[in-house]
């Protein structure tokens, strides 16, 4: 998702009561009982006449339905279900509590288990890609490729993704029930919240030549702590580097372009195209270090990911190391709403690599394919460890690339 904001303005007019007027001029004036003028176009007329339906429908629960309705928690649901009907698992609405979260989770701490997911546009599975440490999902025995298909009564899929975080969210103590398949056999957890602080980059020398930085996600400092780990590891005699985005299902475009740039000189990364035909190129500056790059993926590598990975691979500047990634090739942006305070997301363009390739449904191949083999496919690394076959192998290609 791109960190653009966008103001829109939108108006709600209720027709019960209110009498219509065309005028010669095209414009309609509306009067009520007060004589009071609200004077819009033929044109927006025609527009919110469309709702008149739903309007309708409002008006009779409000009168008739055998209890007091709450008319807020309707129209809150009724708004999500305009984003559902484009049948987009990415695109979806935010409340004033999620939307909260949302710039909580930038932030780096938020109330919750410690569970990293991923949707799949493909079969609308959820996986669970990172289980943080030191967490009460890590210590409840949740795994890395657990499939997570129920939270309390929300049965789980891409499309409720979102509303099952939210309802992992709450108060510090209190405990949720995650049910999860591993191996096809459904486990289920009664998992208390706590305070959960995010990790997005750890670092460290492989031998006296070759650095190491694994990046989880991008999101809030991430392209400042990413470019002090390479600074540090430079310091300590790096010659080539590996970054590992295995597991890491993107974030913030800008961030993900921000680190291409301390590689590449004032080059094309991708570029997004909308419904229109419409381009935005995203450049880097002038001015690159010229370490020789080595990224490390898997089938969770997904977004931002592909993004850094793909864009520098296109160009020549890095090789690509694993196993054929994600392939979510399109972009989302942020939109606040009421004085931001809420908002939604929703999928806007569809991003190329420079060459022209595209990424969603397709992914990224890498130069050299690393498999993880499938006894070790939840097993737990400590950082740097060269048991982990794939980082051996990313490790062997990454000397290659020291004069």
């Amino acid at each position: 998702m791109k960190k653009r904001i966008l103001i829109f303005a939108a108006a709600v007019v209720l027709l019960t009561g209110v009498v219509f007027s065309a005028q010669a001029s095209g414009i309609l004036d509306f009067f009520n009982g007060s004589k009071d003028t609200v004077t819009i176009s033929k044109e927006e007329y025609e527009r919110l006449s469309r709702y008149s339906e739903m309007d309708e429908i409002l008006q009779y629960i409000e009168y008739w339905y055998y209890e007091e309705p709450d008319v807020d928690a309707l129209i809150e649901n009724a708004t999500r279900g305009l984003l559902y009907g484009l049948e987009d698992p990415y695109s979806f609405y935010y409340n004033e509590q999620e939307w909260t979260d949302l710039w909580a989770d930038d932030e780096g701490e938020y109330a919750g288990i410690g569970l990293y997911l991923l949707g799949s546009y493909e079969d609308y599975t959820v996986t669970v890609t990172r289980v943080f440490k030191d967490t009460p999902a890590a210590d409840a025995g949740i795994r890395r490729g657990d499939l997570l298909i129920r939270v309390e009564d929300i049965a789980v899929d891409a499309y409720s993704m979102q509303d099952a975080v939210n309802v992992m969210r709450g108060k510090v103590g209190e405990e949720v029930e995650v049910e999860v398949l591993r191996d096809g056999m459904p486990m289920t957890f009664r998992i208390p919240r706590a305070i959960i602080h995010v990790n997005r980059i750890e670092d460290c020398m492989l031998d006296d030549q070759v650095g190491y930085i694994a990046l989880y996600e991008f999101a809030g400092e991430s392209q400042q702590e990413f470019a002090d780990a390479l600074a540090r590891l430079k310091n300590q005699g790096a010659k080539a580097l590996i970054v590992d985005l295995r597991d890491n299902g993107g974030g913030w475009v800008d961030a993900a372009v921000d680190i291409a740039d301390l590689f590449m000189d004032d080059q094309l990364l991708v570029y997004s195209q909308d419904r229109y035909g419409e381009k935005e190129e995203y450049m880097t500056k002038p001015g690159a270090d010229d370490i020789p790059v080595t990224f490390l993926v898997n089938g969770n590598s997904a977004s931002a990911s592909e993004i850094l990975a793909g864009g520098m691979q296109d160009v020549g500047r890095a090789q690509v190391v694993g196993t054929l990634t994600f392939g979510k090739g399109i972009i989302q942006t942020v939109v606040p709403l009421d004085n931001n305070t809420k908002g939604f997301q929703m999928t806007y363009a569809q991003y190329f690599l420079p060459s022209g390739k595209a990424v969603h449904k397709v992914g990224i191949t890498p130069d050299l394919e690393a498999e993880m083999p499938e006894e070790l496919a939840s097993a737990y690394f400590e950082l740097g460890d060269m048991n982990d076959p794939q980082l051996k192998a990313a490790y062997d290609a990454a000397l290659q690339t020291i004069k």
